[in-house]
């Protein structure tokens, strides 16, 4: 696992502008935008402007940034009319499934969420 500068990092070249994405929802903290690899009829991936690889790199600085990808998960539920059941999910770490070392809250609802979920 690397924790990719933020020069090479895909996330934050998506934030840039420079990796193209369909974006649902932004503000000064957040940009949320369509997984290319959907797994639900809802799958927004929500990212912290700020760059750190993910959970276990976070400061205790991060935290209201990483509740504000929460937060903003939340509100894009309601918007989309999935707020009785939706998951978030935090993969921390390759073993977990992450591929992308830039944070992101994946949002996923739309269809019955099974548990347990892996």
């Amino acid at each position: 696992m690397t924790n990719d500068p933020p020069s090479h990092c895909l996330f934050c070249r998506v934030l840039r502008g420079e990796i193209p994405a369909k974006k649902v929802y932004e503000n000064q903290h957040v940009l949320a935008f369509e997984d290319i690899d959907p797994q639900a009829p809802t799958h927004v991936l929500i990212i912290p402007k700020k760059h750190f690889a993910g959970l276990k790199e976070a400061g205790a600085e991060d935290a209201e940034l990483i509740g504000r990808c929460h937060l903003a998960a939340a509100e894009i539920a309601r918007q989309r009319g999935i707020e009785q059941g939706y998951r978030t999910v935090l993969n921390v770490g390759p073993g977990a499934g992450q591929s992308v070392f830039h944070l992101h809250v994946h949002l996923l609802g739309g269809r019955p969420l099974a548990w347990p979920p892996g």
